[in-house]
């Protein structure tokens, strides 16, 4: 099993920044990939950025030059910083890891950009 916890939601105003981290444990064999999708009220969860085992990256057009996703590998951590956060990003962020075994989710965090 894996175990994938979320930190660094909260309340921010607008054009400010966070930093979210994802912690991953357990049973972690061979990442094809790890994400941060979001989830906002009444909307379908939405890829935000994601990082292949190689290192390339992939953003969602609305978060391209503001949000960046990096891995540390040796401590199993996933981050995602973001910058310039607009009302629009306001959602419940969630961790994704995939990989050869089982696609897994975290229990997501919470970013509200009030203006």
């Amino acid at each position: 099993q894996v175990q994938l916890v979320e930190s660094g939601g909260g309340l921010v105003q607008v054009g400010g920044s966070l930093r979210l981290s994802c912690a991953a444990s357990g049973s972690i064999f061979s990442i094809n990939a790890m994400g941060w999708y979001r989830q906002a009220p009444g909307k379908q969860r939405e890829l935000v950025a994601a990082i292949t085992n190689g290192g390339r990256r992939n953003y969602a057009d609305s978060v391209k030059g503001r949000f960046t996703i990096s891995r540390d590998r040796s401590k199993n951590t996933l981050y995602l910083q973001m910058n310039s956060l607009k009302p629009e990003d306001t959602a419940v962020y969630y961790c994704n890891l995939d990989q050869r075994v089982g696609n897994y989710w975290g229990q997501g965090t919470q970013v509200t950009v009030s203006s």
